[in-house]
């Protein structure tokens, strides 16, 4: 499919506007850097048969420019771009943020870091937190929006980022825009759901934190999780 031909609200670019590049997914970030594909192949095609060939985080950071030019519909000039943007990146991260890695430990420190994430928020958001042994924070990444429930949170989707990711456990945090953060029936069955899953594929669950307008609420704290 050509990107003049999916709707206007799922445009990679389009997206990037109204819900900001951080919930954009490699391939649509690879799609607006590439902007224009080659006969028969849209950006999108591009961008998959880029990720198809380097699927890991290793593999893109170190990508050279034959490997790219390599890539139907990619030139020198775009694979240069595609580098540049890969370099800045890695500059920034390791200036920034490989100093000071944030450590989540406990269900405060979870609130404290997702609360303005939710500042306003109308709706229900669905985050889910990789971390790696020691409990530091690989990727935060919106999964959902709407009401929370088990036919619209696929498990899929939180697992697979979280191999992706080589992830050693999640935190799934969720908000209430009424402000109240008791949990509902079906945030518990979600839950239930969710941490056997991670039992079995063998990355925990270790908690799911409500965010509400000035407090939280933690199934690890309540004794929930331990008990599923």
């Amino acid at each position: 499919m050509k990107i003049k031909d999916i709707p206007v609200l799922y445009r990679p670019r389009e997206r990037a506007i109204n819900e900001g590049v951080s919930n954009l997914s490699t391939e649509e970030l690879f799609a607006i850097l590439i902007q224009k594909g080659s006969k028969g192949m849209s950006a999108r095609d591009v961008a998959l048969e880029l990720i198809k060939k380097y699927p890991t985080s290793g593999d893109i950071l170190n990508l050279s420019l034959q490997q790219l030019t390599k890539i139907k519909g990619i030139g020198k000039a775009k694979a240069v771009e595609i580098l540049s943007a890969i370099e800045l990146g890695k500059r920034l991260y390791l200036n920034e943020c490989c100093e000071d890695k944030v450590s989540l430990k406990n269900a405060e420190d979870i609130y404290k870091y997702m609360k303005y994430v939710f500042y306003q928020k109308k709706q229900e958001y669905f985050y889910c937190i990789y971390l790696n042994p020691h409990c530091e924070v690989i990727e935060r990444r919106l999964l959902f929006m709407g009401t929370m429930n088990r036919s619209v949170v696929h498990p899929r989707e939180i697992f697979k980022h979280a191999y992706l990711n080589s992830a050693t456990s999640i935190i799934c945090v969720h908000n209430h825009p009424s402000g109240t953060v008791k949990p509902s029936v079906e945030d518990i069955h979600l839950t239930e759901s969710i941490v056997r899953l991670g039992k079995l594929n063998a990355i925990p669950v270790v908690d799911h934190v409500i965010v509400g307008d000035t407090s939280y609420y933690s199934f690890y704290e309540d004794g929930k999780i331990l008990n599923l």
